[in-house]
């Protein structure tokens, strides 16, 4: 680790107060618009890419003739590689710079985009999609490094919820595009317009990212970055928030991996068209990750979990009811809740770590993404076995978990007060 790395292993894990002369990035200051545009676009290339295939999985299904489960892994396979690879590509952040990874990982991430509408099987159609989850894993955790360090801290959350709604964004109009485009030409035509969009975004958050101002190069000794991860495992806070995220991504996987088989057949027999268009309810994912911060500074961070947890199962009550306008009345709370209680989750690990912020938030994209790829398997496994009320009750049991866990944390930090000790965090 870096000297200042160092150092900031024994801070205790309170943000420092802004003063005049800090040199961060603040709203209304030089260079914040561009920063936030700049990853807002990166959220809408890396979401409109990771996620382009799954509102035409039925197509997808049909050109290769296989079962819904096999062609979720053409989303789950992207999920689960962009998992396992964002701890090792945030370490080489903490080297080579957040920018300088951020437009690699881009780079990378386009250019396979270019080749998937060309695959000639479900299996290579998986391949691609595998090491393009892979390439894009350099990207979150590098994004939520470059905020911590370069916004200063009241601005934080503000800042990462401007980027979730990118991401929400891009997932939103990749799959409306796609829907609407498939319907017309078939899905490689619109997966491949999905890459052109993604190489667009790539080339302009490149040109608008101001360059880095705060970042202090790090080390790549496997054992520092072994230390670096054992300190965040070790952290129960740090704990509860990783696996928050998974669980709220379970529930958003499982729900959106299948809502296309369950709308395209009886007794909704939606079109493909249509079906992509039940994705402009991500808008509603944009407002409730952009104002999580104005809920964290009412509610706390535990009281903004337990709303977005409720307003999660509430959708689920409703996505239980076979009829086309609760479902979608459904759809916009699951979205909501899901997408503010990620924006909390993550901005509270940027918060909560003093050093390693690149591995604290790699651990958490990578929990966040494994639970993207389970609930999007297990969903589809569920949906053939049990039908879309066995794909809700996934949703339910993650849910339960999420309220369980932020349960445990108010426990814990009610411990430490009457012990007279005083919470890490306000979460």
């Amino acid at each position: 680790m870096s000297p200042a790395s160092s150092r900031a292993a024994v801070t205790p894990a309170v943000a420092v107060p802004s003063s005049p002369s800090d040199t961060r990035l603040a709203p209304g200051g030089p260079g914040y618009r561009r920063m936030s545009f700049a990853l807002f676009l990166a959220g809408v290339a890396t979401f409109a890419l990771l996620y382009s295939t799954q509102a035409l999985l039925p197509l997808v299904s049909a050109d290769f003739g296989a079962s819904a489960s096999a062609a979720s892994w053409t989303v789950s396979g992207a999920t689960f590689a962009l998992a396992v690879c964002v701890l090792p590509l945030s370490a080489l952040s903490e080297r080579f710079g957040r920018r300088t990874m951020m437009t690699a990982s881009l780079a990378v991430a386009v250019s396979v985009g270019l080749l998937v509408p060309f695959a000639p099987s479900l299996d290579v159609l998986v391949a691609l999609r595998v090491l393009q989850g892979a390439a894009l894993a350099g990207l979150p955790a590098s994004a939520m490094a470059y905020l911590a360090e370069e916004v200063r801290p009241k601005a934080l959350v503000t800042a990462i919820g401007l980027f979730v709604a990118g991401n929400s964004i891009g997932g939103m109009s990749g799959r409306i595009i796609g829907g609407w485009i498939a319907e017309a030409w078939g899905w490689r035509v619109a997966v491949g317009t999905i890459g052109v969009i993604a190489v667009a975004c790539a080339l302009a958050f490149r040109a608008l990212l101001p360059a880095p101002r705060h970042f202090t190069a790090g080390s790549l000794h496997p054992r520092a970055l072994a230390r670096t991860v054992g300190d965040h495992l070790a952290n129960p806070l740090l704990r509860r928030l990783y696996v928050i995220g998974a669980l709220f991504m379970m529930v958003f996987g499982a729900t959106y991996t299948v809502i296309g088989y369950r709308l395209t057949e009886a007794p909704f027999s939606l079109s493909q068209g249509l079906v992509g268009s039940i994705f402009l309810v991500y808008l509603v994912g944009t407002v409730s990750s952009s104002t999580a911060g104005k809920l964290v500074g009412r509610l706390g961070r535990r009281g903004t979990l337990y709303l977005a947890a409720g307003t999660t199962a509430a959708g689920l009550v409703l996505e239980l009811v076979p009829q086309l306008l609760v479902m979608l009345i459904g759809l916009v709370l699951i979205t909501a809740g899901f997408f503010a209680g990620h924006a909390t989750a993550s901005s509270s690990v940027s918060h909560t770590a003093t050093h390693g912020r690149a591995q604290a938030s790699a651990l958490y994209q990578s929990a966040y993404y494994i639970g993207s790829s389970v609930g999007s398997a297990v969903g589809a496994l569920a949906f053939h076995a049990a039908g879309w009320d066995g794909t809700v009750g996934l949703g339910f049991a993650a849910v339960l978990g999420v309220v369980a866990l932020t349960v445990w944390g108010t426990y814990a930090a009610r411990t430490r007060r009457g012990h007279g000790g005083v919470p890490v965090s306000a979460h």
